[in-house]
């Protein structure tokens, strides 16, 4: 490799870091985005060391009638619901999947929605038009109505319900990653790879999307929140994850019978929902600020 070439490549890395360090100082400076990290990693210390916290089959899952609507004590931190098994357990656990959904099922959209959205934008023309007439129309429908009937046609699982929250999404990463690749698609340096001979799909790996990620990775974030309100709404209704794996959704739709003489069965569930989409919502609009460049 040349001299030229080396130093090129160092200062490519350079420049990526100096970037990274600057977004970072934007976001340490807004205190909603920091309180949305402290909350967030609160959850994922929670999900990832879960099994130190809590014994999922005696805690989490063994019913244990003689125990059964204690109120919050010593003992059950947040009581015990309609079968006695320890709430507080159930919602460490409950975590797990609630994140593990969210993450994934916004992978996919992204995946999916992002391709195609890149294509479009890059391509324009017909093809811009077939695909977003198509996205159209899943865009006409409510997002919540067309998981569930994707849960419905394909059977209440939690590989379903990642697919259907997934594929409710992918519209609107398609939209957001095709605005975006229409944003420099045009510019002297996509010209300059063009030029040079570079093929359709090295450009848009290699220098469309990488200089597009700004608005995608707020908008990620604000999905992997509304993800997990997706999740928690089919599990309340009975068509996402099912009894008696602990989910914040389905503990909501089990203590419903018991909110008036019971009301901590649905308050902490509910709490832990409000609390995680919060801290994504909070950490989106951070970055929102601390990526925009009319800022620096």
């Amino acid at each position: 490799m040349s001299t030229i070439a080396v130093k090129t490549e160092q200062l490519l890395k350079t420049k990526k870091r100096s970037q990274f360090a600057d977004v970072w100082r934007r976001l340490r400076k807004s205190n909603t985005a920091i309180i949305g990290l402290i909350l967030i990693s609160i959850f994922l210390c929670m999900a990832i060391f879960a099994p130190f916290i809590a014994d999922y089959a005696e805690d989490a899952l063994k019913m244990n009638i003689r125990e059964r609507l204690q109120s919050p004590n010593a003992a059950h931190w947040f009581g015990t619901d309609e079968l006695g098994r320890d709430i507080f357990a159930r919602i460490v656990y409950g975590t797990r999947i609630s994140l593990f959904v969210g993450i994934i099922s916004v992978s996919i959209a992204l995946s999916l929605g992002g391709t195609l959205g890149a294509i479009a934008g890059y391509y324009g023309g017909k093809i811009d038009n077939a695909i977003m007439r198509i996205l159209d129309v899943l865009l006409a429908i409510p997002t919540i109505l067309l998981a569930i009937t994707i849960v419905a046609a394909l059977g209440a699982s939690i590989l379903n319900l990642m697919i259907a929250v997934g594929i409710s999404n992918i519209p609107g990463f398609a939209r957001v990653v095709r605005a975006a690749v229409l944003s420099v698609k045009d510019q002297e340096f996509i010209e300059a790879a063009r030029a040079i001979g570079a093929k359709d799909h090295t450009i848009i790996l290699k220098h469309v999307l990488p200089n597009s990620m700004a608005p995608i990775i707020v908008y990620a974030t604000l999905k992997v929140a509304t993800a997990i309100m997706a999740t928690a709404s089919l599990s309340f209704i009975g068509l996402g994850i099912q009894p008696p794996t602990p989910e914040w959704g389905s503990m909501l739709a089990g203590g419903r019978s018991y909110i008036r003489d019971n009301m901590y069965i649905v308050l902490f569930p509910g709490m832990a929902i409000v609390l995680t989409v919060l801290s994504l919502n909070l950490i989106g609009d951070g970055l929102r600020d601390a990526l925009d460049p009319k800022l620096k």
